[in-house]
């Protein structure tokens, strides 16, 4: 999963990239690199730079005596955390956060019920840790800290399922869980019974128990599906 890196090609892809992902160029759109290059004030080798990177994410293909083309939604690199990133900041924000949490609600589940027979110690003290960490910032307005928190329990369930597949899509979690937070589709103060359901996920995966591990934590994202018919309907 590809991150732009900073500088000046960075600069052009945080405009270029969220333009892309919102429609503002359709599929099909033909991207003049000169062009671009002067828009942003850059030499050709940085636009080349750019436009390197928009093609790892499959949103752009290269195409000799055409251009640099806009590729289809269908094709894009949706898993990608910057264009997740990219994707919650636009007009669409609604229907991305319903269909990450959809994806949430369909891995994270069984992730838990593998991480109640897989979680070694060291991942069982890190969750309660964690969950431990959301109820000390489920007040106050907190949302930042418990963000930190949340997150973190979160890789931690998809690491100890023992699937890799699950454990790489921590950072997609990440950035749901982050696009919601900073993007306001969040109560100023968690839902007390989500939190709750938390401790009760770490202390079930603790207890080796991996049917109810697994149906707290659909509990969760339930939950979640719930509160984005209410904020961000």
């Amino acid at each position: 999963m590809t991150t732009p890196g900073r500088g000046l090609h960075g600069h052009v892809l945080e405009t270029l990239g969220p333009e892309i992902t919102a429609g503002e160029y359709p599929p099909g759109s033909v991207l003049r690199t000169d062009e671009l290059a002067q828009r942003f004030d850059v030499s050709r080798s940085v636009m080349r730079e750019a436009v390197r990177v928009l093609e790892s994410m499959h949103l752009v293909e290269s195409r000799r005596r055409v251009g640099v083309t806009v590729r289809p939604k269908s094709q894009w690199n949706v898993y990608d955390p910057q264009v997740i990133r990219w994707r919650l900041a636009g007009k669409d924000r609604p229907g991305q956060l319903r269909s990450l949490t959809l994806l949430r609600s369909a891995v994270e589940p069984v992730a838990a019920g593998l991480a109640a027979r897989h979680a070694t110690a060291e991942q069982c003290a890190e969750l309660t840790e964690c969950a431990l960490g959301m109820v000390a910032n489920s007040r106050g307005h907190k949302l930042e800290a418990y963000l930190v928190h949340d997150v973190a329990f979160h890789r931690v369930i998809l690491d100890a399922s023992g699937n890799e597949m699950f454990a790489r899509l921590g950072d997609v979690v990440a950035e749901v869980l982050a696009g919601r937070t900073h993007h306001d589709v969040m109560f100023e103060d968690p839902d007390p019974a989500a939190v709750t359901l938390h401790v009760q996920v770490a202390e079930a995966v603790r207890a080796g128990d991996a049917a109810r591990a697994e149906e707290l934590t659909r509990e969760i994202t339930v939950g979640a599906l719930q509160e984005l018919d209410i904020l961000a309907p």
